[in-house]
């Protein structure tokens, strides 16, 4: 999926929201437990009541590769099952990778591939012969860590070069636009620092931003938008624990698809405002 298809398809949902499948199998309702691949079985309930409200959906990949072989296998026909029934929907890995260019390779071999995601998160640590193997796929996406929303981030990120007077993840921002384009080349950052989305704009103006830590985390929608909003939206704003785990009992999908669609509807609005529809 290209960025005018990802465009479009906000327009056409009137929609910027990334649902997260951080699926955890200790919070399941218990009802699903007997099933044959109870993640599985959840994944589903919960893609068919959100799938009309958003735009991406993003497995965090611990979930279930914490499970071993059986969570790989659910990861698996979670992705094959948005493939065939939501084709339009944009999926992102979200497995935070980064290795020497060898190692990428294969890394990248396995997501775009054997599992056919749209996009991967990766961390910038290891520099550009670790980030640039996932950029060979056309029509692929990395989604690089830049400023995340975990209390940890103030250990490094926003540590000052003396000599450039660049901060950390100021200094991620500027020198991997020389990795990727606007075409491949996305940005996590936090919700929860949504103050600092003014200055992000600056230096990547037109890239795709993924933003987490909307609603259980705190961050807030309006400010995002208010901060990081583009000529062509420009964000996917993610929403986990508040969406999948709205209710665990057996109207679980069904509370689920009722708080996708207020946050959709809140971004409808916000759209609307920025003379985007």
């Amino acid at each position: 999926m290209n960025r005018q298809q990802l465009f479009e398809q906000i327009q056409k949902k009137k929609s910027f929201l990334c649902v997260g499948l951080d699926t955890d199998i200790q919070k399941l309702p218990k009802h699903l437990l007997d099933e044959e691949d109870p993640m599985f079985s959840f994944n589903q309930e919960i893609i068919d009541a959100t799938a009309e409200f958003s735009v991406a959906y993003k497995p965090n990949l611990a979930f279930y590769e914490s499970l071993g072989s059986n969570g790989i296998i659910s990861l698996e026909k979670t992705v094959q099952y948005i493939k065939s029934n939501y084709p339009d929907i944009f999926i992102i890995a979200d497995a935070k990778r980064g290795d020497i260019g060898n190692t990428s390779n294969l890394y990248a071999r396995a997501f775009f591939e054997n599992q056919d995601f749209d996009a991967v998160t990766v961390a910038p640590y290891m520099g550009e012969d670790s980030v640039k193997p996932f950029m060979t796929y056309d029509g692929k996406w990395v989604i690089l860590l830049a400023l995340t929303s975990n209390k940890g981030a103030f250990d490094f990120q926003f540590l000052k070069d003396e000599e450039t007077g660049n901060q950390l993840f100021e200094s991620v921002l500027k020198t991997s636009q020389n990795w990727g384009t606007v075409e491949n080349l996305m940005y996590v950052v936090g919700a929860t620092k949504a103050e600092k989305l003014k200055e992000i704009r600056e230096i990547v103006p037109e890239h795709f931003l993924l933003v987490p830590g909307v609603g259980a985390q705190g961050g807030s929608l309006q400010e995002v938008a208010k901060n990081g909003m583009n000529s062509q939206c420009g964000l996917l704003v993610n929403s986990s624990r508040g969406i999948i785990y709205a209710s665990n009992g057996n109207d679980f999908s069904e509370k689920a698809g009722v708080a996708a669609k207020e946050v959709q509807q809140e971004m409808a609005k916000l759209l609307s405002e920025a003379n985007l529809l």
